[in-house]
């Protein structure tokens, strides 16, 4: 059995959502039918939603179902852009390590007169708050900044980020897919408008996300035309099952955040070790920011990434970079950003531990990953 640590591309599904999914599947009712099986897929929806809510200290009013982040993210953007417009504040800021799901709508409205700008990082990845202070100003409609990155894991600053915002009156959005579940997360706390979730990063479902919207905040414009579901901010029949597993994931994130925070720092830490036991050259990409849990991107003395990945691929599981840029013969952005040379962007791989496994997965990971760069 291949040891899965890739938790920065999905995780596996936990089985209470699983089974709680399996049993709503069972049943037959749209969420939006007045009779008795729509009426039940409504509470259920509506169950997910407050838990889903509740993981991120926000109230269930504000809480939209997508199909996932990428969406979530798009109407964040395109959403907020095409309510507000770019007469009176035409600049969009976002960080240069963004998510494509982020960089590319943004760099879509370029085309629309708006002024977007890719905010530097430094070496270790985080985002350059003096430089941001500088490109933040009163003509900016929206700052977007993740809450971990996808590829090293490092943190951002969302909360100072946002402080730097409000001072212009910008609106905020944080892409949180990585870090919801992994990390405690307040909406209040980071005071942010918009923040976007994704089901399959927390021991959930793929195919469902969802988009915190602040009551206080503009409401974007819907992307999606039909039914006038989720206060006709996304369209479509809500799909209850996944809905339900979102949010079985996310009450069972809430319960376990700090004890699955804990045992995957625990694991990641033995990986290391194993790997100076064996002799491995290795250094820490974005050194010693601070970062996810479990999350461990490594430079590899004299090693193709790539093909150390394709060596493992029985084995143990783990990836270059991105896993939405992979099959690209190019280098990560997020890597480029932060200032590495051509020769450290191909020795990267990228690792992280989950709730599902063992001292043993870590153990038989570092002796496979130390064979295969021997090897």
């Amino acid at each position: 059995m291949p040891i899965y640590l890739d938790g920065h591309a999905t995780t596996p599904i936990a089985p209470e959502a699983r089974d709680a999914m399996m049993a709503a599947w069972h049943r037959v009712g749209n969420a939006g039918s007045p009779h008795s099986a729509g009426l039940h897929a409504s509470v259920s929806v509506d169950a997910g939603r407050a838990a889903v809510a509740k993981l991120i200290g926000a109230d269930a009013s504000e809480v939209v179902f997508t199909s996932g982040a990428t969406e979530a993210n798009n109407i964040a953007i395109l959403g907020v852009a095409g309510r507000m417009g770019s007469a009176d504040r035409p600049r969009i800021v976002v960080s240069a390590i963004e998510h494509k799901a982020v960089l590319e709508p943004a760099r879509s409205l370029r085309s629309k007169g708006f002024d977007v700008v890719e905010a530097p990082v430094d070496r270790q990845g985080r985002i350059d708050l003096d430089v941001l202070r500088t490109l933040i100003d009163d003509r900016t409609l929206l700052v977007s900044i993740m809450a971990a990155n996808n590829e090293t894991g490092v943190l951002q600053p969302v909360a100072e980020v946002a402080a730097i915002a409000r001072k212009t009156g910008a609106l905020i959005h944080c892409d949180a897919a990585q870090a919801v579940g992994k990390l405690p997360l307040d909406v209040f706390e980071l005071d942010v408008d918009y923040l976007s979730l994704s089901a399959h990063k927390l021991y959930g479902p793929l195919g469902v996300g969802a988009l915190y919207v602040s009551a206080a905040a503009p409401r974007p414009n819907a992307l999606v035309f039909g039914g006038g579901q989720e206060g006709g901010l996304r369209a479509g029949t809500l799909p209850a099952p996944l809905c339900v597993g979102f949010g079985v994931a996310a009450e069972l994130a809430a319960r376990r955040l700090a004890a699955d925070a804990i045992h995957v720092h625990g694991l990641s830490e033995r990986f290391l070790r194993g790997l100076k036991a064996r002799h491995v050259s290795f250094s820490l990409t974005g050194g010693g920011a601070e970062r996810l849990p479990g999350s461990t991107s490594l430079m590899v003395e004299g090693i193709d990434g790539e093909q150390l990945v394709d060596k493992l691929g029985r084995d143990l599981h783990i990836s270059t970079g991105s896993a939405c840029n992979s099959g690209q013969i190019q280098p990560s952005h997020v890597l480029r950003a932060m200032g590495l040379s051509s020769t450290e962007m191909k020795s990267s791989v990228r690792i992280l531990f989950g709730r599902y496994n063992s001292t043993e997965d870590a153990e038989a990971a570092a002796g496979l990953f130390a064979a295969a760069c021997a090897a």
